[in-house]
């Protein structure tokens, strides 16, 4: 029989702060990779502004092959990397760099569909101006994409979440960690509910927000 009471409250409390600094952290990085990652693949690409086949090809293998691998594999695999990084591969600290290293090739790719939706007209106007690079990319490409780029910044944090809650199979802290100590190893089915709904809860939040942020910066 299910038992609410028997919950120890500050466990939950504990496990969603980590969660959300484990996301929060783990986006912040993600971002700082992936954006400037998804503006190179766009930029390369071919008929771009800085097209090199050669590039492009290297860039896109590197970014397919990191989102093939299963995110629990990449838990396990990265490790020896996370330990020499950060000292230990447990906890939120140790979660952090797989979480960025599998989902910054996502947010890349994200970036680079989304730069790909811009009217080519702007890009063309602003070199007939006689703009540079970087001028395009600072004054035209990234304010015109800023509500496809906050959409991809929501999925990937939801990503993220997700992937939070999974880092808790090797010991990675958070609510999926909670939920499997207990709900799991110790049939407390109550815990495995209550995990899940703050998660479920979380998202939705995530997903509230960004679609504000999303359509606050869309223009009319």
């Amino acid at each position: 029989m299910i038992d609410f009471s028997a919950i120890d409250w500050s466990d939950i409390g504990q496990a969603t702060l980590e969660t959300l600094a484990m996301t929060g952290l783990s986006l912040f990085f993600t971002v700082l990779i992936g954006l400037p990652l998804g503006i190179l693949l766009f930029l390369t690409a071919r008929k771009q502004l800085l097209a090199q086949r050669g590039v492009y090809a290297v860039l896109s293998l590197a970014v397919n092959v990191l989102r093939s691998v299963p995110f629990l594999i990449l838990l396990i695999v990265m490790i020896p990397v996370t330990l020499l990084l950060v000292g230990t591969s447990l906890g939120v600290e140790g979660s952090i760099p797989p979480l960025v290293i599998g989902t910054a090739p996502f947010f890349a790719r994200l970036v680079e569909n989304v730069l790909r939706e811009i009217d080519r007209g702007v890009l063309e106007a602003c070199q007939a101006m006689g703009a540079k690079t970087h001028q395009i990319i600072f004054g035209a490409l990234l304010p015109e994409a800023l509500p496809g780029l906050l959409a991809a910044v929501t999925i990937t944090a939801i990503t993220l979440m997700s992937y939070a809650a999974m880092s808790g199979v090797i010991g990675g802290g958070g609510l999926g960690d909670l939920a499997i100590r207990y709900g799991y190893q110790r049939f407390q089915t109550e815990v495995m509910i209550v995990t899940v709904a703050v998660l479920v809860v979380l998202v939705q939040l995530l997903q509230f927000f960004g679609d504000r942020l999303v359509l606050h910066f869309t223009r009319k």
